[in-house]
């Protein structure tokens, strides 16, 4: 009961942080809200009793893409442009109803899935006791989640760390090359200027 309450205040959080992204215009503001969301989706995790995605949410969703859109946000002010998002020029009803139908299409495709924690569920019959059984003799790590992360699906967390690592070396070049130009365009302003 009180599970279903923690979850059920969680999720209204998170669809009130959603509605208040989109309502925004304040670019600071949002990032905020996008930071406040992430350490929700954290909490849920925790909750669902998935410590080690909550863990990677925390720290990439709400650390480190908070501090990359802060900087890049630092990075770009121009004192007469305004920090706020424009408004849209355009009606939101195909965005709106491309979300809406692939939600439904998402909805539809979990609708044959097992009861969350189902002891009957394939994974909880047939994958779940082989880790548990194996995971030491065939690893020699003690710590099963370890086990799997770093040794049986290896290949799959390389590739998430990879994918995390090239979203950061390309948002720190995109910075650097938007300094770059701030400084060109300083100098050629400051040479102007001093030859008049």
């Amino acid at each position: 009961m009180i599970d279903n309450a923690v979850n059920i205040t969680l999720l209204s959080l998170l669809a009130i942080h959603a509605i208040a992204i989109v309502r925004m215009r304040s670019l600071f503001a949002v990032i905020m809200l996008f930071s406040g969301f992430s350490f929700l989706s954290a909490g849920l995790f925790v909750a669902l009793d998935a410590a080690d995605v909550a863990f990677t949410e925390a720290a990439v969703g709400a650390g480190i893409s908070t501090v990359l859109m802060l900087a890049t946000l630092a990075i770009t002010y121009a004192p007469e442009v305004h920090k706020e998002e424009k408004s849209p020029t355009h009606k939101p009803w195909l965005p709106l109803s491309v979300v809406i139908i692939t939600g439904g299409m998402l909805i539809y495709g979990t609708s044959d899935i097992p009861a969350f924690g189902d002891p009957n569920a394939p994974a909880q019959k047939h994958v779940a006791p082989y880790y548990l059984e194996n995971s030491l003799s065939d690893t020699g790590v003690p710590n099963v989640v370890t086990a799997v992360l770093a040794s049986y699906r290896g290949f799959d967390t390389l590739g998430e760390v990879t994918v995390i690592f090239t979203a950061g070396i390309a948002v720190l070049l995109l910075i650097g090359g938007r300094r770059k130009e701030k400084i060109v365009a300083e100098t050629e302003t400051k040479r102007d200027s001093s030859e008049t």
